[in-house]
């Protein structure tokens, strides 16, 4: 069997793949991939399913040895990726050689990377996913981010290997919005017209105590009505937007929790959920409304490029 050899394991790097869907009802989130179309595509490119297992860096990469070699594929931010000394492009198939060492460094671009490799990453499942639940330390490889020494298990292979390639047009309409496009809350109607004006207008900043688990925005603060703020606890979706008291909004993320009891003003559409794992510490952001009927149509118009 052919393993990855963990020299250094970079800032925060964790197993994921697209997810364990529907076990909110039992308290446990979806997890995955912080940016699920980067880790399609990567998948794509050496010829695995689109949820195959992968590793997915945050901020700082690490450095990885393939004793036996791999095809491969970067794909997300640039991390300066390098093999022998040689720069490694990302968003194409690139073949290691048995003894080789890949290394990556500081982004240069947006919070995560990925590294999927044929075959995929091999982990005992939970709940039917190979991805990391950092929270309740569940998943991936031991429930937990990667360690120096940790080897890794790569999936078996089957079949020719095509090459394979993503356009030019395909990049450029898939990077990473800082506009992000929301439908309305379940609570929008919370807020009176001056405090919604007031959020679409504004500029956040994402706050360093951002995490998997939800983003933390620093800007204008968003008042409720009067005598809101408080309501009974229900579930909450991936992507919804609340507004604790303090009124600094809160995106909730892949690990977020199940339920929550503050209003939700909006909720990021799923065709810009992959934007929101590409956001670092320190960037800002703002928020468009688009209607039900353009937010399906978004995504229709990426899966068709996915797709492609």
């Amino acid at each position: 069997m052919s393993v990855i050899h963990v020299q250094a394991p970079g800032l925060f790097t964790t197993v994921q793949d697209l997810g364990r869907e529907g076990y909110g009802p039992m308290g446990v989130s979806a997890s995955g991939a912080a940016d699920p179309v980067s880790l399609r595509i990567g998948n794509r490119l050496v010829g695995n399913a689109d949820g195959a297992a992968a590793l997915e860096m945050t901020l700082l990469g690490g450095s990885f040895l393939f004793p036996q070699g791999a095809v491969i594929a970067l794909t997300g931010s640039d991390f300066g990726a390098t093999m022998d000394r040689t720069t490694v492009e990302c968003w194409k198939p690139v073949q290691i050689t048995p003894g080789q060492t890949l290394s990556l460094g500081q982004t240069r671009s947006g919070a995560r990377c990925y590294l999927c490799v044929r075959g995929g990453i091999e982990v005992r499942p939970f709940l039917g996913s190979a991805s990391t639940h950092i929270l309740s330390g569940l998943g991936g490889l031991d429930g937990r981010s990667l360690r120096k020494g940790d080897v890794l298990n790569i999936g078996p292979v089957s079949g020719t290997f095509r090459h394979a390639a993503i356009t030019t047009r395909a990049l450029e309409h898939l990077f990473p919005r800082k506009i992000l496009r929301v439908t309305p809350g379940p609570q929008c109607d919370w807020f009176p017209e001056s405090s919604q004006a007031l959020f679409y207008s504004s500029t956040y900043r994402v706050s360093e105590e951002s995490n998997r688990m939800g983003l933390r925005l620093v800007g204008d603060t968003v008042p409720v009505l009067s005598g809101g703020g408080e309501m009974t606890t229900e579930g909450v979706s991936l992507g919804a937007i609340q507004i604790p008291e303090g009124g600094q909004p809160i995106v909730l993320f892949v690990e977020q929790q199940t339920t929550g009891g503050y209003p939700k003003i909006a909720n990021v559409i799923s065709a810009d959920l992959a934007s929101v794992g590409q956001l670092r510490p320190r960037d800002e952001i703002r928020f468009e409304k688009v209607s039900w009927e353009m937010a399906r149509s978004l995504l229709r118009e990426m899966e068709e490029l996915i797709s492609q």
